[in-house]
């Protein structure tokens, strides 16, 4: 049996934050503060992306959506065609 208290390899913590639990009205909570970085937080910046990613951006969307409703007609057509030929008959 491995020692779980042991780190591994691959564990390790690079800061990021991704459920925060500083909610206002805890006992815990502390007001949010400005990082003094010039940079400031990397995702304050807008990603600036070519006029071709922007097209495969767009053309990813759209098949995606494309998919989900493509799903949501045909789980329609079948249900209307199991009405109309077994259940209603």
């Amino acid at each position: 049996m491995k020692d779980m208290s042991k780190k591994r390899a691959g564990d390790y913590d690079d800061g990021r934050v991704i459920a925060p639990m500083n909610v206002e009205g805890m006992p815990w909570y502390t007001p949010e503060q400005q990082p003094n970085k010039p940079g400031g937080d990397a995702t304050a910046a807008p990603i600036k992306m070519t006029p071709r990613e922007n097209m495969a951006f767009a053309f990813g969307v759209l098949k995606a959506v494309m998919l989900v409703t493509l799903v949501f007609a045909g789980a329609l057509f079948l249900f209307i065609l199991f009405c109309t030929n077994v259940w209603l008959k």
